[in-house]
C-alpha cells in the first residue's frame, strides 16, 4: 500500500526521542499491506490528520462492513488499548472487532471521525464528554496489569524535574506540580480503570451510541487523574478570555460536582497535568503550547 503517514504522526513521533521510531515509519506501508491481506480488508482511506501515537486507516471488511484498523507502535502500548476496550466491551467506548489483531493492530468499530464533541458548543461538550466518561470508570479486570496512576506519573516527575534544573523559568511551577502529586498520591482513593488521555477530540459521534470514547492510554488510578485533562480543553480559548483564570475555576468545580469527585483532588491533578504537559512541549521545540499550558497552569 502506497502512501504517506499523515504529518501529524510523523511529526509526534520525531518529538518522542525514542530508539526506532524512524524505522517504525518506514515500515508502516509494508504493515498495513500485510494486516490488509490477511483480513481481507478493502483501503478506503488514510485518516488525517489522524492521532499522534498511530495511524488510522478507514476500511471495509470482507463482508463490506465499514470499519477502523489501527496501528501503532510499541511504546504506544497498543496491547494496553486492546485489553482496556475488550473489558469496556463497546460501553462508553469503541467496540474491539477482532480480540487478536496481532501486535500493535487493532480493528475497531468505525465510528463519525469528523465529528467529536469537541464541535458542539462549549458548555454541551463538557456535559456529553463527562457522562462519557463516567461510563468507562470501571473496576479493572482482574489478572490484567495496567500502568498505575503513580508509575505513569512518577516517570513523568522525573523528566519534570531535570526540565526544572536546566530551566529557572518553569522551576517554581514544577515544584508545586510535583508537590500536588506527592500529596495526591499519600491520600488517593479507590482505584478505577481509567481512558488515560481523555479530552473532547477523543469522544466521537457513534451509531451505537451518540458518543464513543476513543484513543485510550489507559491506567488505573483515581478519577480526578482521568477528568483533569477534560479541565483545560479548548486551552487556546481560555487564555484568549480576559476572564480565563475565573472560567477555569468554575469549570473545576463544575466538573467535579458533575461527577462526584473532590474538588481539590481534581485540582490538584490538573495543575500536575498541565504543568507536565506544558515542560513537556517546551523540551520537545513547541514553545507556543508550551506558554498556553504554563500559563493556564499558573490560573490553578
Amino acid at each position: 500500500m502506497a502512501f504517506e503517514p499523515p504529518q501529524r504522526l510523523v511529526r509526534a513521533l520525531g518529538e518522542t526521542e525514542r530508539n526506532g521510531a524512524a524505522d517504525w515509519l518506514v515500515k508502516l506501508p509494508e504493515l498495513v499491506q500485510q494486516v490488509v491481506d490477511l483480513r481481507e480488508l478493502t483501503v478506503e482511506r488514510v485518516q488525517a490528520p489522524g492521532g499522534r501515537s498511530s495511524l488510522v486507516v478507514l476500511v471495509r471488511q470482507a463482508d463490506g462492513t465499514p470499519a477502523v484498523l489501527k496501528l501503532a507502535p510499541p511504546w504506544a502500548r497498543p496491547e494496553s488499548e486492546r485489553a482496556a476496550l475488550a473489558h469496556w466491551g463497546g460501553f462508553g467506548a469503541v467496540q474491539l472487532l477482532d480480540g487478536d489483531g496481532g501486535e500493535g493492530v487493532l480493528l475497531l468499530e468505525r465510528l463519525h471521525p469528523e465529528m467529536s464533541v469537541r464541535s458542539l458548543p462549549e458548555a454541551k461538550a463538557l456535559l456529553e464528554a463527562a457522562g462519557t466518561l463516567r461510563r468507562l470508570w470501571v473496576e479493572p479486570p482482574a489478572g490484567q496489569v495496567f500502568e498505575s496512576v503513580a508509575e505513569r506519573t512518577g516517570r513523568q516527575a522525573e523528566a519534570m524535574r531535570t526540565s526544572a534544573a536546566a530551566d529557572a523559568e518553569v522551576a517554581p511551577l514544577v515544584d508545586a506540580a510535583l508537590a500536588a502529586r506527592e500529596e495526591l498520591l499519600a491520600s488517593a482513593p479507590q482505584a478505577r480503570l481509567l481512558h488515560g488521555t481523555f479530552r473532547q477530540s477523543k469522544v466521537l459521534a457513534g451509531e451505537r451510541m451518540p458518543w464513543l470514547a476513543v484513543g485510550p492510554d489507559p491506567v488505573v488510578g483515581e478519577c480526578a487523574f482521568d477528568l483533569a485533562r477534560l479541565v483545560r480543553d479548548r486551552v487556546e480559548d481560555l487564555i484568549a478570555s480576559p476572564s480565563g483564570a475565573s472560567i477555569t475555576r468554575r469549570r473545576v468545580k463544575r466538573l467535579a460536582e458533575s461527577l462526584e469527585l473532590d474538588q481539590e483532588r481534581l485540582r490538584g491533578w490538573t495543575l500536575f497535568r498541565a504543568v507536565e504537559s506544558g515542560v513537556r512541549a517546551r523540551r520537545v521545540g513547541r514553545p507556543q503550547d508550551a506558554e498556553l499550558l504554563l500559563e493556564f497552569a499558573g490560573w490553578l
